[in-house]
C-alpha cells in the first residue's frame, strides 16, 4: 500500500520520500518509477518499531530536503507502517503485544513528535488504522487494539496540531491482497473468498482501492477533513 501510495501521489505531482525496513532494491524501483514519470523521489531505512533509531532518521529526512530539494520542510506524512500477528487472546505473549504497540503506537506517536519541526503549516498527516476496530476477528486482539489507539491518537493529534493549521486523519482499510500477514488475503483462496463474500462490492480490495483513496485525501479539495476514520474497505462486514 505505500508503494502504491507513493505513486498516486506522484501521478498528483507530489514528489515523496519514501521508506523501507529491509526491502531497499523495492523501495529504489518505486524511486526509479516516480523520476520515470516526471517526479523526485527519494528512500531512506526506517524501523519504526525501534525509537532510538528516529533521531537519525530525522537527521536524514532533514538532510535530504535540503539536497534533493533545498527545502527545510515538507507537506504530508502518512504512517503506514505496519505488520500483524494472529494470536488468540488467550495465548497472545506480552512480546508479541509490545511488538504490536511499538510498530503501531510508540513509533507514530514518537516519530510523528521527531518530525512536527518539518511539516509545514497547513500541512496533513494521515495515520493507517483497520477494518478491525470496527468489526472483529478472532486472533488479532493485540493488532486491533493498537489501531484502537492510533484511531484515539488521531482525534488528539488533529486537536492539538490544529494551531498550526495541520489536519490529521485516520485511513481504515477493510481486507487488501498485499504481503500484509504473509499474503494470506491474497494467496489464500478460502480466506480471500470469505471475506469477499463480507464485503457488499464483492471482492477485496487491492491496493490500488488504497493508494488512490490516500492521494485524493490529501489533495486541497478534502482540505476540510479533519479528525475522520476514513473506512476503505468496499463496504465490509455491513
Amino acid at each position: 500500500m505505500g508503494k502504491n501510495t507513493a505513486l498516486a501521489l506522484a501521478k498528483k505531482g507530489v514528489d515523496v520520500i519514501v521508506t523501507y525496513h529491509s526491502s531497499e532494491a523495492e523501495a529504489n524501483s518505486v524511486v526509479s518509477a516516480i523520476a520515470e514519470m516526471g517526479g523526485k523521489a527519494a528512500a531512506l531505512q526506517l524501523d519504526t518499531s525501534n525509537t532510538k533509531t528516529f533521531d537519525g532518521f530525522v537527521a536524514q529526512v532533514k538532510q535530504t530536503l535540503q539536497d534533493k530539494w533545498q527545502t527545510e520542510q515538507f507537506d504530508f506524512l502518512i504512517n503506514n507502517a505496519g505488520t500483524g500477528i494472529y494470536a488468540p487472546f488467550a495465548e497472545g505473549s506480552e512480546e508479541d503485544f509490545d511488538y504490536m504497540m511499538n510498530i503501531h503506537v510508540k513509533g507514530v506517536f514518537f516519530l510523528t513528535q521527531k518530525l512536527l519541526p518539518s511539516i509545514k503549516d497547513g500541512g496533513r498527516i494521515v495515520n493507517l488504522s483497520t477494518g478491525l476496530t470496527r468489526s472483529t476477528l478472532p486472533g488479532y486482539a493485540a493488532y486491533a487494539s493498537a489501531k484502537g489507539a492510533i484511531e484515539v491518537l488521531t482525534r488528539y493529534m488533529a486537536k492539538e496540531l490544529g494551531y498550526r493549521q495541520i489536519a490529521v486523519n485516520t485511513i481504515a482499510p477493510g481486507a487488501i491482497e498485499t504481503d500484509f500477514g504473509g499474503g494470506v488475503v491474497r494467496d489464500n483462496p478460502e480466506i480471500n473468498q470469505f471475506f469477499a463474500s463480507q464485503t457488499a462490492l464483492g471482492r477485496v480490495g487491492v491496493p490500488d482501492d488504497i493508494g488512490g483513496a490516500m492521494a485524493s485525501l490529501l489533495c486541497e479539495e478534502n482540505r476540510w477533513v479533519n479528525a475522520q476514520r476514513i473506512e476503505v474497505s468496499g463496504g465490509q462486514y455491513l
